[in-house]
């Protein structure tokens, strides 16, 4: 009986601990929808990600919409942020440390023409293919705020 308890216990306990977990969900492509436009989702190289520092999940469906959404953002603060690595569709990395491409031969879903790379090397092959400007985090939220 002790046994019995005892395990119940620990099994509530990890899914208490689980449910608090902060960071990225996965993304139900053609299911969830962008919390900005309300589009749904469904390009696994532009979509992107908030997790606020209460463990809320905000997606989009394109960099920009998330880019957009942070101008006015007024709920709670956001803890981490996810973009889709081009290169890696699907793979979600830390926006802040990405490296981004507006390029007019490589559309996005909102028509800002920007994309995501966790590697430097990638976004550098993809902007010799296909031309275009790269920044880093803060100087495409300066371009963005313009």
């Amino acid at each position: 009986m002790k046994f019995t308890i005892f395990s119940i216990s620990l099994v509530i306990l990890a899914v208490g601990f689980s449910a608090c977990s902060n960071g990225p969900q996965p993304i139900s492509y053609s299911q969830d929808a962008c919390d900005f436009c309300r589009m749904t989702i469904v390009d696994k190289q532009h979509a992107a990600q908030i997790v606020t520092i209460k463990g809320r999940n905000y997606k989009y469906d394109a960099i920009e919409c998330m880019v957009n959404d942070l101008k006015e953002w007024d709920r709670p603060a956001a803890d981490q942020l996810f973009v889709t690595d081009y290169a890696n569709p699907g793979k979600l990395t830390n926006a802040k440390n990405a490296q981004y491409l507006i390029s007019k031969n490589i559309p996005s879903p909102m028509g800002a023409f920007l994309s995501a790379f966790e590697s430097p090397n990638e976004c550098d092959k993809a902007q010799e293919q296909s031309g275009g400007e790269t920044f880093n985090w803060e100087e495409l939220n300066q371009k963005f705020n313009r």
